[in-house]
């Protein structure tokens, strides 16, 4: 794979004019070269060193990959359970459980300005250059602002998403910093902007495949998408502030309550973002001449990505470009779990990292889902006693995501880098901003939500319904009934199946919030792990019944190679019918399963007495994402779990709630930015 990141290590100097903090008084902008835009090759390298900052650690190199993924019903982090950490000042810990402080150092936007600033610079740059009018130069300099107007949408796109109202402005810092100290915008204006841009953008940019224009590379399709989003975003829920914007009208969320002038609302004229997200999406599928089409194998899309190499179906719009041994955190820190002690390294990989799921996702999949073993692993990769080999483990709030495996890298990473490896080494894994299956499901919902899920749109040339069932086709096999077996309710259709597609890619918190379930779905999460660890009562996962007996007591497995035992045979385990509890047969290992670990004595049945691990473990899943609301009230839960007594009294030990506003799933600007704004910026949500 030819990576972009090359280029820009000699020539992001020639942009270091937009790359100052936008509220840093320290470092003043400096002016731009006026020929730096009448050279094409100029413009170009200035243009890579806007791609070069997305693979900084408070962007995709890190932040916006794994660490901001927070928790949802889907994704949690490693420290999401722990009441030793759920409050932590410092750390994304407290962020993914929406306890974030304005002193928080790891939930910083100064990245993300410096990138949305270099953008602008470049954007006016091109924009004033005599090249733009060049007939011989007017294509490929349209073709760069086309880009550099995507890359600043994103960024400004994701600010919003993790700020709200957030300063903007349209044009450059100017040298004097006149136009610098900025307070917040209204995050619809915000939107307004980012559609516009966004619209003139895709008159400029080729698809994937025309010329030169790689998967590393902004292209049509991808602004198409990213459009489509914005829109989706710009119509949907979120928490609002009309303390400081009273005079916005806003429809309000009928079920989440306003407290303190804090309010979850959304745009009277969603169904406008609506119909732009539905047309965009449309217009793709429509086209003759896009280039995008489903990788018929779920897993060959994280195969490809993990070996560096693109994928020939073109099934990613865009990917954010790294270097092996160079950046790139994505399948270090998150991923299949290889130990230490392997592959003569003192240094391990993957494992749950600050990104991975539970048993409670992975019992929302249907058995016969091809998704669900691609995500969800239970294998970790250890010595055990001199040789290398797959183990299965039972951690129910911390399951890895095997959508990024050792064994699926590049040769070169595992037999020359890894070995050496003392700390952590860059996989060089790109990052996927979005998939083609995106389209089809945010082409589903938006267009389900104007005319429901049967009507034909004639640009598509399908329903709702059909590009529905066009994903499912790929995670069940042609021909499979499991295609049309899905909720009778559409948009809960569309819900799940966005959290089957897309788990640990960074986008289902972030749905859950557009659609006003953040809340409802991280409590059903928690209230489901807790019925599950207690074992003695129905257990409903994405609207499946479980009965206590459906889960097994303990798994058995073989090995592919019973002489050579490295490899996990899982198609040998039955993970949904009880086997008992007795020595496993010739060749088969076992491992206790969920309610073996706190409800279960050693003989199989409930315990008389309470297990020692019972209310702490209860206490943890509670606290998880309890920052989110200003208050809790789980007594109802209580009354339903076997030692309910005694997990309360073990649960309020700790407190939770953030005390002031319901939904806070917004960051906390940090201190410095505040400082540095001359007055013009102030935390909002009960931010200190």
């Amino acid at each position: 794979m030819k990576k972009i990141y090359l280029l820009v290590l000699s020539i992001a100097i020639l942009c270091a004019s937009c790359m100052d903090n936008f509220l840093d008084t320290q470092s003043p902008s400096v002016p731009s070269n006026d020929n730096l835009f009448e050279s094409t090759a100029l413009a170009k390298a200035a243009l890579m060193g806007v791609y070069a900052t997305m693979t900084e650690t408070y962007m995709y190199g890190q932040k916006l990959c794994v660490n901001w993924q927070g928790v949802s019903d889907v994704e949690v982090g490693s420290y999401a359970f722990k009441t030793s950490e759920y409050r932590a000042i410092n750390s994304d810990h407290a962020a993914e459980n929406f306890y974030d402080n304005s002193y928080n150092t790891t939930t910083k936007w100064e990245t993300l300005y410096n990138f949305v600033e270099s953008a602008t610079a470049v954007i006016d740059g091109i924009r004033n250059s005599s090249l733009l009018d060049s007939p011989e130069e007017k294509e490929e300099m349209r073709t760069y602002l086309g880009e550099a107007l995507v890359l600043k949408a994103l960024g400004y796109f994701e600010l919003v998403r993790y700020w709200g109202d957030v300063p903007f402005k349209t044009e450059a810092a100017n040298s004097d910093l006149s136009n610098v100290y900025k307070g917040k915008v209204d995050r619809d204006i915000i939107y307004e902007h980012i559609i516009e841009d966004l619209k003139e953008a895709i008159t400029y940019l080729p698809w994937i495949g025309e010329g030169s224009c790689t998967v590393e590379r902004i292209n049509k399709g991808f602004a198409k998408g990213l459009l489509a989003k914005v829109a989706l975003f710009a119509g949907g829920w979120s928490l609002r502030d009309s303390n400081t914007f009273p005079e916005s009208d806003l429809e309000h969320h009928p079920d989440i309550e306003e407290k303190g002038g804090y309010f979850v609302g959304r745009s009277k004229q969603w169904e406008e973002y609506y119909k732009l997200a539905a047309d965009q999406c449309a217009e793709i599928i429509g086209d003759p001449d896009n280039p995008h089409s489903l990788d018929p194998s779920y897993e060959n899309i994280w195969k490809t990505v993990n070996h560096l190499d693109y994928n020939t179906y073109n099934e990613n719009l865009f990917e954010v470009a790294f270097g092996e041994g160079q950046n790139g955190d994505i399948g270090s820190i998150a991923g299949y779990s290889l130990y230490s002690g392997t592959f003569n390294t003192n240094r391990g990989m993957g494992g749950s990292g600050y990104a991975a799921t539970t048993m409670y996702y992975f019992y929302s999949f249907n058995p016969a889902d091809t998704r669900r073993d691609v995500t969800c692993v239970f294998q970790d990769y250890r010595n055990v006693e001199g040789k290398n080999k797959e183990v299965m483990s039972c951690n129910p709030l911390g399951v890895p995501c095997g959508k990024w495996r050792w064994y699926w890298m590049t040769d070169n990473y595992m037999k020359v880098r890894f070995p050496q490896a003392t700390s952590r080494i860059a996989t060089g894994i790109n990052w996927i901003l979005m998939r083609y299956s995106d389209i089809y499901l945010m082409f589903a919902e938006a267009q389900n939500a104007l005319t429901g899920p049967d009507v034909l749109n004639e640009k598509a040339n399908m329903s709702p319904r059909q590009a529905l069932e066009k994903v499912r086709e790929r995670a069940f096999g042609t021909g499979s009934s499991e295609i049309k077996n899905y909720d009778s309710d559409f948009f809960t259709a569309i819900v799940n199946e966005r959290a089957w597609e897309f788990a640990c890619e960074n986008v289902r918190r972030q749905d859950l919030v557009r659609w006003g379930l953040l809340g409802k779905k991280i409590e059903a999460m928690k209230e489901a792990l807790c019925l599950m660890y207690d074992n003695t009562q129905p257990v409903n996962i994405f609207g499946k019944i479980y009965q206590p007996g459906d889960f097994p007591k303990k798994l058995y497995y073989k090995y592919k190679d019973p002489k050579n035992e490295e490899y996990i045979d899982m198609t040998s385990i039955n993970f949904y019918e009880d086997q008992g509890v007795n020595d496993p047969p010739t060749d088969y290992y076992s491992c206790n399963w969920i309610p073996m670990l706190v409800a279960i004595n050693k003989d199989g049945n409930l315990n008389e007495e309470i297990n020692k691990n019972y209310a702490p473990t209860i206490a943890n899943i509670l606290v998880c994402g309890s920052g989110l609301n200003a208050s809790y009230d789980y007594s109802a839960l209580f009354g339903k779990l076997h030692w309910g007594t005694e997990a309360q009294a073990e649960f309020i030990k700790y407190p939770v709630g953030n005390g002031v506003c319901d939904y806070r799933h917004f960051y906390a600007i940090y201190y410095e930015d505040i400082f540095e704004s001359q007055g013009n910026l102030s935390n909002a949500y009960g931010f200190k």
